[in-house]
């Protein structure tokens, strides 16, 4: 074992609510390190637990690499944490959807993934910012967004209920107006949603932006024109390509879009309400990430 993972001091931070209260994550960890010379601490998240607190118990811990235990919100909260510093991350995926894992390849089963936090490389990798919320892998505005929020407000967790929630949106949902500048073009459309890709895929490993890549120093807009039930359900369900008569794709460093209503707005996986519109950024280097 090289110097980069001798001796290594690891702080977990876990979300109960993601999933790991399935199994007895502390156990299983405990398990892991037993014939091991790492050191590792594990905290887990209260509700509705304010980021200083969680930055001072990184601080306290001088942990040499930090880990997510959840989904893409749980990393997202630890890479605000981390914004632009050396300090490595690592991913346990226990979210439902864990976008950002499979965008790294990092296994879904814990005992493989736990070996990637403790024995893969860390690079840094870029981030946007949109309305001053980190987005690590995909924000958008209309039908996803919509959706996000209804899906996290029914009972049946499964296709049917995506399904069920889908169609009620279909009927209640209309498209916005949006406008945006890229170089000397002004883009004027109607849309049913809007991406702002930092990564390529949703957590169903559906591209929706091909083209984009996690070290470079540009993100993705994606405009989504036109919706059906087939579509959305590939959101989630399924890998299968979006309808590319339906979608427009443009690069760029910094955006500002403008809608002509409030809109749905979500950032990878999280509802965060309705906007007017958008203004992101790039930030180059944002975290370190292990895969």
């Amino acid at each position: 074992m090289d110097k980069e993972t001798s001796k290594l001091k690891l702080l977990f931070i876990v979300n109960p609510g993601s999933g790991v209260g399935e199994i007895n994550f502390n156990e299983l960890v405990t398990a892991y390190f037993t014939d091991s010379h790492h050191h590792f601490e594990l905290y887990e998240l209260p509700k509705n637990c304010a980021l200083e607190k969680i930055k001072a118990i990184i601080h306290k811990s001088k942990a040499d690499r930090v880990i997510a235990v959840g989904g893409d919100g749980t990393l997202k909260m630890v890479s605000e944490c981390l914004l632009q510093t050396d300090t490595p991350i690592g991913i346990i995926p226990t979210g439902s959807a864990n976008g950002m894992a499979r965008e790294l390849g990092i296994p879904l089963e814990i005992n493989e993934a736990l070996n990637v936090a403790v024995n893969g490389r860390p690079k840094k990798i870029h981030a946007t910012m949109a309305n001053g919320e980190l987005c690590i892998h995909l924000a958008d505005i209309g039908f996803n967004a919509y959706l996000v929020k209804k899906f996290d407000n029914i009972s049946h967790r499964g296709m049917l209920g995506y399904a069920k929630a889908a169609l009620t949106a279909l009927w209640s949902h209309n498209k916005m107006h949006v406008e945006f500048k890229i170089k000397d073009q002004i883009i004027r459309s109607q849309a049913a949603m809007v991406v702002i890709a930092n990564a390529t895929m949703y957590g169903t490993g559906v591209k929706i932006n091909p083209e984009g890549k996690l070290d470079d120093d540009l993100f993705e807009i994606i405009l989504v024109k036109k919706y059906s039930v087939m579509e959305i359900l590939k959101l989630r369900f399924t890998n299968l390509p979006f309808n590319p008569k339906n979608i427009e794709s443009f690069q760029t460093k910094s955006l500002t879009i403008k809608t002509t209503r409030r809109v749905h707005f979500q950032v990878d996986g999280e509802y965060i309400g309705k906007v007017t519109g958008i203004k992101a950024h790039i930030i180059e280097d944002a975290i370190n990430i292990i895969n």
